[in-house]
C-alpha cells in the first residue's frame, strides 16, 4: 500500500517557520519525484515545488523561491518542505505528492512538468497551515 502522511502544519506567526514533512512507504523513495502543492479556500491547487528522489534535482514557484526548500531523507524515507519567513498569503492546506513527472524537450532544453497535478499518482491527506499573529 503506497502511503503518503503530512505532518508539521500549525499555526506560525508571520515572518516565522515551519517545516512540513511527509512520510513516505509502500513504494522506492528513489524511483519517483515529490512535489508540494497547496490549496487556500477559493483557490485553485498551487504547485510549489518539486524534488527528483533520483538526484535531488528541484525546482521551485516563484511564489516561494528563496523561501520554501523541499528535502529528502531516503534513509527515513522521508520528504520535507522548510517554509521560511512566511507570509499571511501561505496560508493553506499543504500537501505532498509521489509520482513520475514528465520530460519534454523544449529546443535544446530538458523540461520537467512538475507543477502539474496529474503528472503524480499518489497524494497525501494534506496538513493545514495557518499563518497569523
Amino acid at each position: 500500500q503506497v502511503q503518503l502522511m503530512e505532518s508539521g502544519g500549525g499555526l506560525v506567526q508571520p515572518g516565522g517557520s515551519l517545516r512540513l514533512s511527509c512520510a513516505v512507504s509502500g513504494i522506492a523513495l528513489n524511483e519517483y519525484a515529490y512535489g508540494w502543492f497547496r490549496q487556500a479556500p477559493g483557490k485553485e491547487r498551487e504547485a510549489l515545488g518539486y524534488m527528483s528522489g533520483a538526484d535531488s534535482s528541484s525546482a521551485y514557484a516563484d511564489s516561494v523561491k528563496g523561501r520554501f526548500t523541499i528535502s529528502t531523507d531516503s534513509a527515513e524515507n522521508m520528504v520535507y518542505l522548510q517554509m521560511n519567513s512566511l507570509k499571511a498569503e501561505d496560508a493553506a492546506i499543504y500537501y505532498c505528492a509521489a509520482g513520475t513527472p514528465r520530460w519534454s524537450l523544449v529546443g535544446s532544453q530538458l523540461v520537467r512538468h512538475w507543477d502539474q497535478a496529474r503528472e503524480y499518482d499518489y497524494w497525501g491527506q494534506g496538513t493545514r497551515v495557518t499563518v497569523s499573529s
